[in-house]
């Protein structure tokens, strides 16, 4: 039977925590939803807290003691979710930038075959709402990038709407990825794509949170063509 756990970092999100669990937990999903906190001064850590009190054993939250990075935490969340039993781990942000409904469509590629699912806004039927001009040429540009001088055939290589199924995780030394930031991503897809795993794109619409700010900085762009180069090292 799966267990399914989705992991969701979170950094000053009360805003968007209630509504984004709601949703979630109307899905007909065997769904567990883990919330990594990294010591919000807003006090998502407390909200989480509340909804665990509501959720029971469907809902779980790790207090981190600051902000960590994103790549740390879906580290410690995988670890606990799969130390918990998961037989399928998923990422998702907390910002409602992914819809929840979205993800039974995810889960219904996995159940078809799949070792790990890409909530997609670069294949066909998928796009971005809300981005300047500016935030798409980057990203355009840095997913080209990767996928021409890594190899990654995934053609949303930085999308942070993912499951991933335990076993093609066994395959690849998760534990041992070294990007803290949003590279995470990229480096977590070329170690699975280099093992073989089967990766399955799912069209979505990416909405740009209306609450709260942006997590991206300068220094995770910096990191994520870092990582490119020291992955490009390991290729050859």
């Amino acid at each position: 039977m799966y267990k399914l756990w989705v992991i969701v970092p979170t950094y000053n999100e009360r805003a968007n925590l209630l509504e984004l669990t709601g949703g979630l937990f109307k899905l007909d999903l065997p769904l567990t939803v883990l919330v990594v906190d990294d010591a919000s001064p807003d006090g998502t850590g407390q909200l989480a807290d509340e909804l665990v009190q509501k959720y029971s054993s469907r809902m779980y939250v790790l207090h981190r003691s600051g902000k960590l990075g994103l790549g740390s935490a879906y580290r410690e969340g995988f670890a606990y979710a799969l130390a918990g039993g998961a037989t399928v781990v998923g990422e998702m942000d907390a910002d409602l930038s992914h819809l929840p409904e979205d993800l039974s469509r995810l889960w219904q590629a996995l159940a078809s075959g799949a070792d790990v699912v890409v909530g997609s806004r670069r294949v066909p039927g998928g796009s971005i709402v809300g981005w300047s001009r500016w935030r798409h040429l980057m990203s355009w540009g840095a997913a080209t990038i990767s996928r021409l001088i890594l190899g990654i055939k995934t053609r949303d290589v930085t999308s942070g709407f993912r499951l991933y199924r335990a076993e093609a995780l066994a395959r690849v030394s998760w534990q041992e990825v070294r990007s803290d930031g949003y590279a995470w991503q990229e480096e977590i897809l070329y170690l699975l794509e280099r093992s073989g795993a089967h990766v399955t794109e799912v069209p979505v619409i990416f909405k740009d949170r209306t609450k709260g700010k942006s997590k991206l900085k300068g220094k995770d762009i910096v990191e994520f063509f870092r990582t490119i180069v020291r992955l490009s090292g390991q290729r050859f």
